[in-house]
């Protein structure tokens, strides 16, 4: 992809249509909660995911039946707990997120600490990409907005399905980091790669069933893609895991490791596990700060039914 056409996704020409109302009025408000002092913004943030808990019904329950089958040694209060968590993280996701996309440097002032840019250097001296394995951790915004502050990272993000939204995030974050690459751009995200490049990944959704093996995740068996093994093989990449959460006061906290070992193997299943493993290590001590939110299982093996309740279809009004 030309740079040319990066300009052209990020354009915000072209939405004053009426049906973008909407959402430039929510963008407004999004660079409004930005400016905010960070005692307001965490306190409205807390206030929204307490409203997410009882309002959000469907996520609701798609995180308690996450909870459930990862977390089976919690008795059923402490998991019940660990859902309202859950939606609160959510719910200071969506301000932090604000913060981290319009917010001034200044914001970000003493508020993080930041650990393994050693390693990214060292891998840059030798020539060699970076693919930072990441999850989809509640602080990622806010992650990405640290360590554009401090070196410049690539990001693969999946395509909002409302433009002028979508648009409007990839030019904030290129503000402060390197050019955003769609999810299907595999060509421009390999070139990057052998250019050097650091990108940012979290492959820990479910896509469906194209180009992806079962591989365990919390000791169950998960769609788990194979992109990242086929992308550090083509790009000729290090991948690194890349950590970050939040602490009780609110210090940002973020981790660069050592890059995985004999990866990829050339064994999808393995590859998958080693991929998944990461994860799981990061949500582990951290599991109110993962977006359980999300139906991680919904695509299961033959004759194995999904773990969530169907979704609620959209009722059409009669013509």
């Amino acid at each position: 992809m030309t740079q040319e056409a990066y300009d052209a996704r990020t354009s915000l020409k072209g939405y004053g249509h009426p049906r973008y109302w909407i959402t430039w009025l929510a963008l407004g408000l999004f660079v409004l909660v930005a400016h905010l002092p960070w005692v307001v913004s965490r306190k409205l943030g807390e206030w929204l995911g307490a409203l997410l808990f009882h309002l959000a019904s469907s996520r609701r329950e798609i995180a308690r039946v996450n909870v459930k089958l990862c977390f089976p040694e919690l008795s059923e209060p402490e998991q019940e707990r660990l859902v309202r968590d859950i939606l609160r993280n959510v719910g200071l996701s969506f301000v932090e997120t604000a913060i981290a996309l319009w917010g001034p440097d200044q914001k970000f002032k003493n508020c993080y600490t930041l650990k393994g840019l050693d390693i990214l250097h060292r891998l840059q001296n030798e020539g060699r990409g970076v693919l930072l394995l990441g999850g989809h951790y509640s602080t990622l915004d806010v992650a990405g907005r640290i360590m554009g502050l401090n070196i410049e990272c690539d990001m693969i993000y999946r395509v909002d399905r409302n433009p002028l939204l979508a648009a409007a995030m990839a030019r904030a974050r290129e503000t402060y980091s390197g050019v955003t690459i769609p999810r299907d751009e595999v060509r421009q995200l390999v070139k990057n790669l052998r250019k050097g490049h650091r990108i940012w990944y979290a492959p820990d959704q479910d896509y469906g069933v194209q180009n992806t093996v079962f591989a365990p995740f919390f000791g169950i068996q998960a769609a788990t893609v194979t992109a990242t093994a086929r992308m550090a093989q083509m790009g000729r990449a290090a991948v690194v895991p890349f950590e970050h959460y939040r602490d009780a006061q609110g210090v940002y906290h973020v981790e660069l490791k050592e890059p995985l070992e004999n990866f990829p193997c050339g064994d999808d299943v393995a590859d998958a596990s080693a991929v998944n493993a990461v994860v799981e290590s990061v949500v582990q001590r951290h599991p109110e700060q993962y977006l359980w939110v999300h139906r991680r299982f919904k695509t299961r093996p033959e004759g194995e039914a999904s773990p969530y309740p169907p979704r609620r279809k959209k009722s059409r009004s009669k013509k």
